[in-house]
């Protein structure tokens, strides 16, 4: 009797479970809450690391324009990084502590989004007056720093900071005018396509470097939508 059943009924038993499973598992995904990356703003950083100018503006915050150059002598503006997302951080090459380490992460980087040809990198020199071009493009042969991806940037000192403070919001000061001046944090920071703060890691923690990979995706599947 039960084999007559299963027979008969068997083949519609096993579409509906089918059916039921691609139901519930669809379901499960559109119930799933959307994650989406903040964005930020000068008033949800730490007013150390801000410029006392813009420490309570709430929105609309955006990467300022800048004119640098990097490690090959080339020209660099926001123009290089238009519709792309990108990660910045900043450093100097005779750093002997976190920079050494930040710089194998941001290789680390990289390697992992070597294939996304809209996901950049750029380091700025808070000691442009050391980091030259020479200098500068001898630190990135030894790291193996690749330029179509990573651009190592220096030039006007001033603007340097002011991007430090008033865009990147990464630096505990202004400078006070010694050799090396700008007290830098060891932060990567996330940018979207439209210039604007979208993550800060720690860029000496290689399990922050996995948060961030994780992040860019998000930013990425976004503008999918």
């Amino acid at each position: 009797m039960y084999k007559k059943f299963f027979n008969r009924y068997g083949p519609l038993i096993l579409i509906m479970m089918f059916f039921s499973v691609v139901v519930l598992t669809s379901f499960y995904f559109i119930l799933q809450p959307k994650v989406i990356l903040p964005i930020y703003s000068p008033n949800m950083v730490s007013q150390e690391l801000v410029d006392e100018n813009i420490r309570y503006i709430k929105k609309y915050h955006r990467i300022a324009d800048f004119s640098l150059t990097n490690q090959n002598g080339e020209k660099i503006t926001q123009k290089n990084y238009e519709n792309k997302i990108y990660i910045a951080d900043f450093f100097f090459t005779t750093c002997p502590n976190i920079c050494p380490i930040m710089t194998d992460n941001m290789t680390y980087l990289q390697e992992k989004l070597l294939k996304n040809k809209n996901i950049l990198l750029a380091s700025f020199s808070v000691t442009p007056d050391i980091d030259n071009v020479e200098v500068l493009k001898d630190y990135a042969l030894k790291k193996g720093v690749l330029s179509y991806k990573w651009n190592l940037l220096t030039g006007n000192k001033k603007m340097i900071y002011d991007l430090a403070r008033k865009s990147y919001l990464v630096a505990k000061n202004d400078g006070d005018g010694g050799k090396y001046d700008m007290i830098h944090t060891e932060n990567f920071v996330l940018i979207d396509k439209e210039k604007r703060i979208r993550g800060f890691y720690d860029g000496t923690n290689k399990e922050e470097m996995e948060k961030l990979l994780n992040d860019v995706e998000i930013l990425k599947n976004s503008y999918k939508n």
